[in-house]
């Protein structure tokens, strides 16, 4: 219990950090572009080899997978549908656009976007009876590119420094209980219960990628976002490959 707490929090901490860098670092936006298309490969590869592979290799049956990954994808588009009519759709953009937005919209849109992820890190503690690297490795990562375009937008549309760090906390916080619920929720789960939940996270993940990240980083980062969200994928297939040969 104590470990998935812990490993949500640091994984969390990397909205703090990304959020610390915009104020002492100018991230260039095509900078700012590569590095959202790297994260965004290592999540989609966290998805697919320790996510959905491992939701297979627990479920009897592969109805549980399908219907998770569906679930996972629905609930999560609804839930954005209704935050972005309240004024949270720009809530991840370095343009400044959130001004547009109530604080309230933005800062559950920003929650809704990190749930998926740690429920499901606490899941991998839960299923291998330890963190999973590349989950670590995928949230951390690309919680960074996320939390430094949201900082400089939210800059840009009048939020104050402290206003901002306050959300990344909040944010961390809320990232760290859901890495515990992940793991205590689902303790006593059947095999097919787990492998619905791993499914359903990685569908919600998915959707949340093409939704928030993606659409900045091909904005921004210009011809050399394939090959960075290449690089990401692979990091984390590296990862992943050496958990499962270790």
């Amino acid at each position: 219990m104590g470990s998935a707490l812990f490993w949500g929090a640091v994984a969390g901490s990397s909205l703090l950090l990304g959020g610390a860098l915009t104020y002492v670092v100018h991230v260039r936006t095509r900078a700012l572009g590569l590095v959202m298309a790297f994260g965004a490969g290592v999540l989609i590869s966290a998805v697919a080899y320790e996510l959905v592979a491992e939701a297979f290799a627990t479920a009897d049956r592969g109805g549980a997978i399908a219907l998770g990954l569906f679930a996972g994808a629905g609930v999560f588009f609804a839930g954005d549908a209704v935050l972005d009519r309240m004024g949270a759709a720009d809530r991840k953009r370095s343009s400044g656009n959130q001004a547009a937005g109530s604080a309230l919209a933005i800062v559950l849109g920003i929650v809704l976007d990190g749930i998926p992820e740690s429920i499901a890190l606490g899941l991998t503690i839960l299923d291998g009876g330890g963190v999973s690297a590349a989950v670590l490795a995928a949230i951390f990562i690309s919680n960074l590119p996320e939390s430094i375009a949201a900082s400089t937008g939210l800059s840009a549309s009048g939020w104050r420094r402290s206003k901002i760090t306050v959300l990344w906390v909040v944010v961390g916080v809320v990232t760290a209980l859901s890495s515990l619920a992940g793991y205590v929720l689902f303790d006593e789960a059947s095999e097919d219960v787990v492998a619905f939940v791993l499914a359903f996270a990685a569908g919600a993940i998915l959707t949340m990628l093409a939704d928030t990240m993606m659409p900045e980083a091909f904005q921004h980062g210009g011809r050399f976002v394939g090959l960075f969200t290449t690089l990401g994928f692979a990091l984390a297939f590296g990862i992943s490959a050496m958990e499962s040969g270790s």
